[in-house]
């Protein structure tokens, strides 16, 4: 009599996914996490190796990529999946207790919280202005270097150098920029006023700084996807243009623009989602000062699970924002898609 593995041996293997996944969810719900953590181990082995079992053979290609699958994995699929098991405990990181089951808890809270619903707002209006910012600076850079002049090369490396430095490095150097003392910005001023200028101790000021920092760093980024789309647009439309006499206005709205649509709302996309995640500028710069009205998500998220210890609220938290993130993603290229389409 055959085997079930040698009838149905795909099957077998996907249906192991999710009954591994049931239960190590029994596993962490019913058992102590000390028996718990090596249940749930021991059943992912055991679906590993029917997977191997099922590619030995037959998909050679699929079992070289499998250690970077595994390392992948391990580095990342698994944390995320442990962090969102926690939001439904009740569990700090700076305390031994066992996690305690909360079910929905944490999620309520986090919903239902003002102090959340103030830092997405200040969040949103740092993504707004800093976004906005970029846009319109990268635009402007990419039709500059889209046409050729002396030092073109150069020039295009000086301003690419901000996006290739780290966050920290910006932060720093932004620090030393606004610093009132010996600070370029305050010695500018002084210059005028006779007084050291202190950007960051108003809410105005400190949001500004913010926003001209980040968009120094990237707004290169979105230049690079706007003069892609400009060295593309065929030489043969501005000829044309040019015999028929047509406005300057005209030919970038009928010739330009449509070969740069499509880049630019990816350029929005990508930095939106960038912007919504802001952390590390801030937290440089003014640590969310002055007071909180700085204070973007990202830090508040940062505060509540490093300095807080309040380890499932933070992870509660931070799965609503992926899940805000995914949905206004998805929400994105439908309209974009619908768009193409009419």
């Amino acid at each position: 009599m055959m085997k079930v593995w040698e009838v149905y041996p795909l099957r077998v293997a996907f249906l192991s996914i999710p009954a591994a996944l049931l239960i190590s969810a029994l596993a962490i719900t019913l058992l102590p996490p000390s028996v718990s953590f090596w249940v749930s181990g021991a059943v992912c082995v055991f679906s590993a190796f029917l997977f191997v079992a099922y590619a030995w053979g037959r998909h050679a290609g699929g079992l070289l990529v499998a250690p970077a699958i595994a390392l992948l994995f391990i580095m990342n699929i698994f944390p995320l999946l442990w962090s969102f098991g926690l939001s439904f405990f009740h569990y700090r990181a700076n305390r031994l207790a066992p996690p305690r089951f909360a079910g929905l808890h944490y999620y309520e809270k986090v919903l239902t919280d003002p102090v959340v619903w103030d830092r997405l707002q200040v969040t949103a209006q740092l993504v707004v202005l800093t976004v906005s910012l970029q846009m319109i600076v990268g635009f402007l850079l990419a039709m500059l270097f889209a046409k050729q002049f002396p030092l073109r090369r150069v020039l295009l490396i000086l301003v690419l150098t901000p996006m290739m430095l780290s966050f920290v490095a910006v932060g720093a150097f932004f620090r030393y920029y606004y610093e009132p003392t010996f600070g370029l910005l305050s010695q500018a001023v002084r210059v005028f006023t006779g007084e050291p200028f202190v950007l960051l101790q108003s809410t105005a000021g400190a949001i500004a700084g913010i926003v001209f920092a980040d968009a120094w760093m990237w707004s290169p980024f979105v230049m690079l996807l706007v003069l892609a789309g400009l060295v593309s647009v065929p030489k043969y439309l501005y000829e044309a243009a040019s015999i028929d006499r047509i406005s300057h206005w005209r030919r970038f709205w009928y010739i330009t623009f449509p070969y740069v649509r499509s880049l630019l709302m990816l350029a929005l996309l990508f930095r939106t989602i960038e912007a919504f995640k802001l952390f590390d500028v801030v937290f440089l710069l003014t640590e969310g000062g002055p007071g909180t009205s700085t204070e973007t998500i990202a830090v508040y998220v940062y505060r509540v699970s490093f300095q807080y210890f309040k380890t499932s609220e933070s992870a509660a938290l931070a799965y609503i924002l992926l899940f805000t993130v995914i949905v206004l993603t998805n929400l994105y290229l439908y309209f974009a898609n619908q768009r193409n389409r009419t």
